[in-house]
């Protein structure tokens, strides 16, 4: 147990009279609550949520220079929530202990965890061919078999899949294949298997999210890019009719031949070549422009699929908007930030703006 091995446990120091915003949070293990423990304690806590394959992360550091604290067991459960002092607190889920260490002198435990249900059988390697079955057939099976619940987005879920092979793959490696063919985001968060279109601007019940504005005031340092690397006009996919077998091809996009994208693999249907042709080229107009921002004061709310729009930047950046790729909340010596990874959204009030990633404006 990750607990106390004497009885000096501290409260949480009293920040009566002071004028900055403190940090808050809840750090539960298995089911019990150990936040007055570690507050005297607490190095930094670091949480990383992501739309990516990957889990999200969660990193806590100790100072055990005073032997307080029994080395956790891999496979505990640490439930953690953030916020500000006199605010309600967010929770970010539950997390399962993978890695432990214990570095001195002087005495710190580290410990590293992902989110929970990113088990092990979801890396065990299948066999299994997929037949005429709806995308939410298949990740609601492959969900079942995990012990969690699906939970797929609506338009998503009814796209029928001809034909596809799960050959010496895991659930995990399968579903990412899955994802990236849809332009989907696919990840495990307290024990529901998350699949849904990239961008859509709601949650998997439908309820839209709302846009959150930041200020450039309200952040320390920021990073903008264009990237002309993957400035593709379309993005051409090839397919086999079952007539006569014959080679085809569909282009979503632009009809400039110079700059196409060619995907490397054949599909089976004309359908299932456009979606994939539709997705990469959604990907690689997301892509062109990002913005790294990184938050003075964090901001527990935000999380991965946000949509942002950001004001006191050049026009280009001010205009553009905004997709939470990965946000990563840090409380520690620097107080409590938010770092955002950040990639043009899909909008269809800013074809102007995506033409001008397009055309390379000025």
């Amino acid at each position: 147990m990750f607990a106390a091995q004497n009885n000096t446990a501290a409260t949480r120091p009293a920040r009566a009279g002071r004028s900055q915003p403190q940090a808050d949070y809840r750090i539960t293990l298995d089911g019990r609550d150990l936040s007055r423990l570690i507050a005297p304690s607490l190095i930094s806590l670091t949480l990383s949520e992501s739309r990516a394959e990957e889990a999200d992360t969660l990193d806590i550091v100790l100072d055990d220079s005073k032997d307080t604290f029994a080395i956790p067991k891999r496979g505990s459960k640490i439930k953690v929530s953030i916020g500000w002092v006199g605010k309600p607190v967010v929770d970010k889920g539950t997390f399962t202990v993978n890695e432990v260490e214990h570095s001195g002198a002087p005495d710190i435990i580290t410990i590293r965890a992902r989110s929970a249900s990113m088990t092990d059988a979801m890396h065990e390697r299948r066999e299994q061919s997929w037949h005429r079955l709806t995308i939410g057939v298949i990740v609601r099976t492959i969900a079942g078999r995990n012990s969690l619940k699906a939970a797929v987005g609506e338009t998503i879920a009814a796209i029928l899949i001809d034909h596809i092979d799960q050959t010496h793959e895991s659930d995990m490696s399968f579903l990412t294949r899955l994802a990236k063919r849809y332009d989907a985001v696919m990840n495990v968060k307290d024990q529901n298997l998350l699949f849904m279109p990239i961008g859509t601007g709601k949650t998997v019940s439908g309820r839209p999210l709302d846009v959150l504005t930041i200020t450039r005031a309200s952040g320390d340092q920021h990073r903008y890019h264009i990237s002309q690397r993957e400035s593709y006009t379309a993005v051409r996919a090839h397919y086999h009719s079952n007539a006569k077998g014959k080679r085809k091809s569909v282009v979503v996009g632009g009809d400039n031949n110079k700059n196409v994208k060619v995907l490397p693999e054949d599909y089976a249907t004309e359908t299932e070549a456009r979606a994939a042709a539709e997705a990469e080229f959604a990907r690689t107009q997301r892509g062109q422009a990002t913005l790294d921002y990184a938050l003075a004061l964090g901001q527990p709310e935000l999380f991965p699929e946000m949509p942002v729009t950001v004001s006191g930047f050049k026009p280009e950046i001010n205009e553009t908007p905004w997709l939470v790729k990965k946000a990563t909340h840090t409380i520690g010596e620097g107080g409590f930030t938010t770092a955002l990874e950040l990639e043009v959204r899909d909008d269809p009030t800013t074809d102007r703006h995506r033409s001008h990633f397009r055309k390379g404006g000025k």
